[in-house]
């Protein structure tokens, strides 16, 4: 399989507004330029895996975990950007973890306050501390009760820590029990999420509604998951949040996986009590800033189920490098591959 695969674009990614727009409790969501660069894989240095989150470590190394390790810990990459922003190389560097199963680990980021990694799992849904050599420490964010009902097929796949804000974030991948259905392909409902935010300290911060578009697949899927996969946390205090949509017919031809990446500002006060109910109320207006769907055709095998973001280094011209990485399942049946891509934005 080439390292360059074509993808197939749903639509353009947003590019050179003329006006800012859309105000969220007062704060502009500004217009900005992104640039798009093609999805790239490197068999022979990646091993293939399961990876599902990733955060960056500084200078070329970014720390990634994977959902099917046989250990809890974390695998360090080496990826190597052009000056545009491209992705020229990237390798494994090294795995760095202890002596736990792994934990279905799903996100990851760094905090430069603890001085330690942090990591979401979907088999116990908890956010717990490692070490820079991957150790457990046994510290945990305190998440609330309302979080616990979370599944262990869509929940915590989302994890990201600012160090100017000094807040971490997570979110269920879909909609929990008892804050409504869960979007599926023949019900069309949106997911409502519950973006929460903790503090140094680990105790819970504030609370908001996020809802999801409504599925857009448009064939009776064989195999099918629709959430919130990622997030990553600006030094303004707004996120960007990565919506997935993954479709399988049971011919496999026509497989399709539409990412989206929204803008939002979570404003205090549209902060909800954490018990509350999130059926009701306003949700975060969002704001599109890349769109662009993956899939299986006769010649096309780019399908990449995108699942972990990071902010990247900021570029000699100002543009700010997003990282992002798929989830291959140890590359299934010969068909995924273990895919990197970046965008580039401008703010």
């Amino acid at each position: 399989m080439p390292n360059i695969i074509h993808i197939f674009t749903r639509s353009f990614l947003l590019r050179a507004f003329a006006l800012a727009v859309a105000l969220v409790g007062g704060t502009p969501l500004l217009a900005q330029r992104v640039v798009e660069h093609e999805q790239v894989s490197f068999p022979d240095s990646i091993i293939a895996g399961g990876y599902s989150g990733i955060t960056w470590m500084g200078g070329d190394k970014y720390a990634v975990v994977s959902d099917c390790h046989e250990k809890d810990g974390f695998f360090v990459f080496r990826i190597a950007l052009d000056g545009k922003g491209a992705i020229t190389s990237a390798g494994v560097a090294g795995f760095r973890g202890n002596e736990d199963k792994g934990h279905d680990n799903e996100g990851i980021a760094w905090s430069s306050h603890s001085g330690s990694f942090w990591v979401s799992g979907e088999r116990d849904n908890q956010v717990r501390e490692l070490t820079p050599d991957g150790k457990a420490t046994g510290r945990r964010l305190q998440l609330p009760d309302v979080l616990r009902g979370a599944s262990s097929a869509y929940g915590f796949e989302a994890l990201t820590y600012n160090a100017v804000t000094h807040r971490f974030w997570t979110t269920s991948e879909s909609t929990l029990a008892g804050d409504g259905d869960r979007a599926t392909a023949q019900n069309r409902v949106q997911n409502r999420l519950r973006l929460m935010a903790f503090g140094d300290n680990l105790m819970p911060e504030g609370t908001w509604c996020y809802e999801m578009d409504a599925p857009e697949v448009e064939f009776a899927p064989q195999r099918y998951a629709i959430g919130v996969s990622a997030l990553t946390a600006l030094d303004d205090g707004r996120l960007l949040v990565l919506e997935r949509e993954f479709a399988v017919p049971e011919s496999k031809i026509g497989a399709t996986v539409v990412c989206k990446i929204f803008l939002v500002s979570p404003e205090p006060q549209y902060a909800l009590a954490q018990s509350a109910s999130i059926k009701e109320v306003k949700p975060l207006e969002k704001k599109l800033l890349a769109e662009w769907t993956t899939g299986i055709g006769l010649l096309d095998f780019s399908i990449a189920n995108y699942e972990g973001m990071c902010l990247g280094p900021t570029l000699d011209d100002g543009g700010q490098v997003v990282v992002l990485i798929a989830d291959s399942q140890r590359q299934y049946a010969g068909i995924l591959a273990d895919w990197l891509k970046t965008i580039v934005v401008y703010w």
